[in-house]
């Protein structure tokens, strides 16, 4: 197997990582990924999105093949923050942020891999399956770049996300669902002091609701959450109303519904007791994924990491990616690590041996 050009794949890692583009704000990123898709032949898409969402847009890319298959490589193009003015710094083969921001491995490394997997195939003149790419902006916002990437342009009925982390060769075939609930609860203010009697505690009511509450783990499907609270003037007034943001997930639906109904519920009941009302308001952010280990598709992900020497493995995961939007839009998607590690946090780190093994993944199924 001829070597993957390392110096290049670190060289353009490290350009892609100094482009600023914290979700809402990819233009940039978008602009030069496009052209530099443009440049390796590929026929290039800039699909809208929203204004609301970012100012860049979804960027859809194919490049015709030989081999009778086809296939969707996806990764999103915004980083969390901190992600302005990233300083990467290479030691003993790892490469890591200065330390005041994140490093951007999540999710440039995936992109890195991909480029520096078709430069490799056309160097080598390779027979390789039609690429259809997919970089979405505003993942890291709430799957909204997926959410609105048109799939009408999409031919393939499979795809490949390179979005998590982990040892090279993990393939996550199962991800949560995710429910959001804001619940506003209205109290009556009154003076703590004078006549704290004639106030109904809006904090008072949510503790009460909150200490009866299934939160946490629930079962190994099915977590939920107390994420945000915001509420209150001064210390001298009963508290007249408190927003509580929350959330559940599960991989199976009807757990995260019955989770979902159960908070609800509990909210309501509070109120109730105490006189109080609340304003409930739950969103489907996105849905579950579960696709088997002996699918088809994963079965062809695993022959190629095992060509590599990588050892497959199946897993789920507690966290949703644009594989989930994907999914829910008809087309087969699985999750596979770059080896990206503590990511969203001034810590994260990527082995460059990592990269290229992901690098060689690429390129071996492309080409087989």
């Amino acid at each position: 197997m001829t070597q993957i050009n390392r110096e290049r794949l670190v060289d353009h890692f490290i350009e892609l990582v100094k482009i600023d583009s914290e979700t809402g704000n990819e233009l940039a990123i978008a602009t030069t990924l496009a052209e530099q898709l443009g440049m390796l032949g590929f026929s290039v898409q800039k699909l809208p999105v929203p204004q609301e969402f970012t100012n860049g847009f979804n960027i859809y890319a194919r490049l015709e093949g030989e081999i009778e298959d086809s296939i969707v490589l996806s990764c999103h193009m915004d980083t969390v923050t901190p992600g302005i003015g990233i300083e990467p710094i290479i030691e003993d083969g790892i490469i890591r942020s200065k330390g005041n921001t994140i490093l951007g491995g999540d999710d440039k490394s995936g992109i890195a891999a991909i480029i520096e997997a078709v430069r490799c195939i056309q160097a080598e003149n390779l027979a390789h399956k039609t690429i259809e790419i997919a970089f979405t902006v505003h993942e890291e916002g709430g799957l909204h770049g997926s959410e609105h990437f048109d799939m009408g342009c999409i031919t393939s009925n499979k795809a490949i996300v390179l979005d998590t982390g982990g040892p090279i060769g993990t393939i996550v075939n199962k991800a949560p669902g995710q429910q959001k609930i804001v619940a506003t609860i209205k109290g009556r203010p009154a003076h703590a002091g004078l006549a704290p009697e004639e106030g109904i505690s809006a904090i008072g009511v949510a503790a009460d609701a909150i200490t009866q509450m299934n939160l946490l783990r629930i079962d190994e499907e099915t977590t939920a959450n107390i994420g945000i609270v915001h509420g209150g003037n001064a210390t001298n007034i009963v508290m007249p109303e408190l927003e509580i943001i929350a959330e559940a997930r599960s991989l199976n639906d009807d757990k995260l519904t019955a989770q979902v109904n159960h908070m609800i519920e509990t909210f309501e009941a509070a109120a109730a007791k105490h006189g109080a009302e609340v304003e409930i308001e739950s969103t489907r952010a996105y849905n579950a994924f579960v696709i088997a280990d002996d699918h088809p598709h994963i079965e062809t992900v695993k022959t190629s990491f095992s060509a590599i020497g990588c050892d497959p493995i199946t897993k789920a995961t507690g966290g949703g990616s644009d594989a989930n939007n994907f999914n829910a839009k008809g087309l087969t998607t699985v999750n596979i690590s770059t080896g990206m590690a503590k990511v969203h946090t001034t810590e994260e780190f990527i082995a460059i041996e990592d990269m290229v093994k992901v690098c060689e993944f690429v390129k071996h199924y492309l080409t087989h």
